[in-house]
């Protein structure tokens, strides 16, 4: 048994490893982890438990802070998906979180897994590594067949989706560069006027898009993109809302936000995809507006959680108040 990182990792083995794994997620992907290191002020590393040549265990971890003086702050690393391994080696996700936890905390304050599969499993491994569990909810949906899928959602959603295609609205997938910064730009401006987040930069959605990574989905009438989605996808599998944007306000019956979802739905049972998972739908103590939004669509509700292993709880402590502080008054 050894552990090999980053270059040390055959991509092939590690592509089969991930695709073939109930675990796996796009964003376990050697795709996905260059993505990140060709960005300025990102970076990402991948850790792999091999024994004879095959890969048991595996993780991409995704090192992220902001700009300037925050950066001190908000030093932290994302496993996005959370790590994959053999189901009936367990064990190795001990020997992964040590490996982990050696590494990296000199380098965060914290670490976290964004869990997109049951990893209940393992809860217990995660907590004698002493990594907190947090609950967080999510949907997902089976659209291996589209009829079956409207059938499931709210009548509500069925009938603003025929409304919105009853008032000329259409869906198209990008097809240039320039259409993807259309969509980028309705996107910032969501982030800086409600969201009030960081947003991923420009060229963190040109290269999805140029490295083709997943689908952008637009939503247009009149020839104009009024909204759309960002679709990871993993081969012959799933597909994932990562960013959504619509001009709800400004083109009422067209259901920009709606449509944008149906597309993915649309988008994964035309092309032969089981699940469409919906990348979070907030804490299940807290009200949240989008996940009210996302359950007209039929999705079954899960909680896979999430797990925090912090480094710093000062700086943790310091950095969370202030981040938001920054963005609320930003």
């Amino acid at each position: 048994m050894e552990y090999l990182v980053n270059e040390q990792i055959d991509k092939l083995k590690w592509t089969n490893f991930v695709e073939n794994n109930v675990l796996g997620s796009p964003f376990q992907l050697p795709e996905y982890y260059e993505l990140y290191n060709s960005l300025p002020g990102y970076s990402a590393d991948v850790i792999a438990i091999e024994e004879s040549g095959n890969i048991q265990a595996l993780c991409v971890i995704v090192l992220l802070k902001e700009s300037g003086l925050k950066g001190y702050f908000s030093r932290r690393a994302i496993i996005y998906g959370g790590p994959v391994l053999i189901k009936e080696k367990d064990f190795l996700l001990d020997l992964l979180l040590n490996i982990i936890n050696t590494n990296y905390k000199r380098k965060v304050i914290y670490i976290e897994t964004r869990n997109l599969e049951s990893y209940n499993s393992l809860k217990n491994i995660f907590q004698e590594n002493k990594w907190k569990y947090e609950s967080h909810l999510n949907f997902h949906l089976d659209c291996s067949n589209l009829d079956m899928a409207l059938k499931r959602m709210h009548s509500t959603r069925r009938r603003q989706i025929r409304s919105a295609l009853k008032n000329e609205t259409y869906i198209e997938t990008a097809q240039n560069i320039s259409e993807v910064q259309l969509f980028y730009n309705l996107l910032k401006d969501l982030y800086h006027i409600k969201i009030k987040k960081p947003l991923m930069p420009w060229l963190f959605f040109k290269l999805f898009f140029e490295k083709q990574l997943g689908v952008y989905l637009l939503v247009k009438y009149n020839n104009q993109i009024i909204g759309g989605i960002m679709c990871p996808i993993l081969k012959n599998q799933k597909i994932y809302e990562w960013y959504i944007v619509g001009l709800d306000k400004s083109f009422k019956k067209q259901y920009p936000s709606v449509m944008a979802t149906y597309a993915a739905i649309e988008f994964g049972a035309k092309n032969y995809y089981t699940k469409f998972d919906f990348m979070g739908a907030g804490k299940p103590n807290n009200e949240y507006n989008v996940r009210d939004f996302k359950s007209k669509f039929g999705g079954e509700l899960v909680e896979y959680g999430r797990f925090l292993k912090i480094f710093n709880p000062m700086l943790y402590f310091i950095g969370k108040l202030g981040l938001k502080f920054i963005y609320i008054f930003k």
